[in-house]
């Protein structure tokens, strides 16, 4: 095979140390290796990428392991010279019966010396730091949604249905009714009274809602559970805030994401720090969803074609498009709807919802890629698409399974 990268490195990453091998130009046409062992501590980083230095090399290749290849990326990242690679674990399979981390790193430095395999995206550093903050925020809200439900079944154990007659227990009012309930008022009268706006309709089933069997046992866990309800409420607020401010300089492509339907603020936040705003990065659309996993999987065999499941892609990603997905299925007059009801009925729910991600995607790489608001193409696309004769014989033939026969008059005349 042809030699793409004459001075280039492999490494086998774990958590305490690494294991480096090193392929550059030796005596005549020989290629000169060498693997060696080194600590992943800060000290032991720096001897790592000294010695690289020495030896010349240009290119270095690294398994994705856990989070332990951050450190030394970013530090070879900052250095000059030399380009890491951060390779995707599926791609670089060694031969079975032949496991071990030298033989892993001499693998891994092979496969970059012949141009075998491609860089993992890994985005800038100041969308690296967004992405923290955002995926640090989606866990704190799961957390939160976590308590809250803990809190609604663990008041069921007194006997307090407050979660049957109002919507969300940590509203103003359930939420005066149940620091009351921990300050040692019992009185379910009392306590209905402390409703707030359209409750106060509800008074007398909040009293029946109410009643039950309180103890201190209950309230001290209830204090606990709200007060972990409100250190979440803070750091999600904190945690906003810094979003916001990171995100003054990209404030238009904000602004263009949110064009799209289905996609909120904190969505369009979402996405900016999973895909960054260079959609340079990504060939076309396509490149990019299939990057996220959210396109149909290609799997054919002897002719016939087999799994058509998604990828595994990026899970903060994935979510978020289907949340986004799913709020755009609800709409009435987008073009996202009509896609979402014409998929449903033989797809399922979810598989048209996740199709419904995927064109919100693939809009997004065009409003990122352009700097272009979102245009909808309607609700009557996939019939205009069809044109109005095909339409009209298409739905004819169906009435026509059916075993019914249908004149059809237009306002013009019959058909």
């Amino acid at each position: 095979m042809d030699v793409v990268e004459e001075r280039c490195a492999g490494i086998d990453l774990s958590k305490t140390d690494a294991k480096v091998c090193v392929r550059v130009p030796g005596a005549g046409k020989r290629t000169r290796r060498e693997v060696r062992t080194f600590s992943t501590m800060s000290d032991g980083l720096l001897e790592l990428r000294d010695w690289l230095l020495e030896n010349g090399v240009t290119r270095v290749g690294m398994e994705a392991t856990a989070s332990y290849w951050k450190p030394l990326f970013y530090l070879l990242e900052a250095t000059e010279g030399i380009e890491p690679w951060l390779l995707n674990a599926q791609h670089i399979k060694t031969v079975p019966g032949r496991k071990t981390d030298v033989k892993d790193c001499e693998w891994i430095c092979r496969l970059v010396e012949h141009g075998l395999v491609r860089p993992s995206f890994v985005p800038p550093r100041d969308i690296r730091q967004l992405r923290d903050l955002t995926r640090y925020r989606t866990e704190t809200t799961r957390d939160r949604v976590r308590d809250v439900n803990r809190l609604g079944m663990f008041l069921e154990d007194a006997g307090i249905k407050l979660s049957s007659v109002v919507t969300d227990i940590t509203g103003r009012s359930a939420r005066a009714m149940l620091d009351a309930l921990v300050g040692g008022e019992r009185d379910p009268q009392v306590l209905a009274d402390l409703a707030l706006g359209s409750l106060q309709g509800k008074v007398p089933l909040l009293t029946r809602a109410l009643t039950g069997r309180f103890t201190e046992h209950h309230a001290f866990m209830v204090a606990a559970m709200l007060r972990a309800i409100d250190e979440a409420d803070n750091r999600i607020a904190r945690l906003s805030e810094e979003i916001g401010r990171q995100l003054v300089p990209l404030r238009a492509q904000v602004e263009l994401l949110i064009t799209i339907p289905g996609i909120s603020a904190t969505l369009a936040q979402i996405l900016i720090a999973e895909i960054g705003v260079d959609m340079g990065r990504f060939a076309t659309a396509g490149h990019l969803a299939s990057w996220a996993g959210i396109c149909p999987g290609n799997k054919e065999s002897a002719g016939k074609r087999l799994s058509g499941r998604t990828r595994h892609g990026d899970t903060w990603l994935k979510t978020a498009l289907f949340m986004a997905g799913a709020s755009a299925a609800r709409s009435k007059s987008t073009y996202l709807g009509a896609q979402y009801r014409r998929l449903v009925p033989h797809r399922g729910g979810k598989r048209a919802t996740l199709a419904v991600g995927h064109s919100i995607l693939v809009a997004a790489w065009h409003i990122l890629h352009n700097l272009v608001p979102y245009q909808d193409l309607g609700p009557d696309h996939f019939t205009n698409r069809l044109g109005k004769e095909r339409q009209t014989r298409r739905l004819l033939a169906q009435l026509a399974a059916l075993g019914l026969n249908v004149t059809v008059a237009s306002r013009e005349g019959v058909v």
